[in-house]
């Protein structure tokens, strides 16, 4: 039976947590609990957030709150790297493969959230 790791989402959002993992690795020190923190825990909770909505499909709602929250936290580590822009840590270059994986992944996201029964989600009927 396949599993949430099987999933392309997943494997994207993945790839980025450790792509941010590395390039931030040049952060100076001074940002290691601001800056440094934040855009690892936001870019490691999108798999997170994917891992247990996709435990959570049985109930659709739940689901779909999880996928957003996913998508939440993806959009956060794009205005991470924003920052780190801004700061002069990196140039945009640096960051394009991160963000058209992020692009890709808020893709995956919208689907899952829009359309959840392809994923397992399915909404159980009460008795009458």
């Amino acid at each position: 039976m396949a599993g949430f790791k099987d999933l392309i989402v997943y494997q994207k959002a993945f790839e980025i947590s450790a792509l941010v993992f590395r390039i931030s690795k040049r952060f100076p020190k001074e940002e290691t609990y601001s800056l440094t923190d934040q855009i690892r825990r936001s870019s490691r909770s999108v798999t997170a957030q994917i891992a247990e909505g996709y435990r959570k499909r049985r109930y659709p709602l739940s689901f779909i709150a999880k996928m957003v929250d996913a998508d939440g936290e993806n959009s956060e580590t794009q205005v991470w790297l924003d920052h780190a822009i801004a700061c002069e840590y990196l140039v945009e270059q640096d960051i394009l493969p991160i963000r058209k994986l992020s692009e890709e992944v808020g893709k995956l996201l919208a689907d899952m959230i829009t359309d959840p029964g392809k994923y397992g989600a399915i909404e159980r009927r009460k008795s009458p």
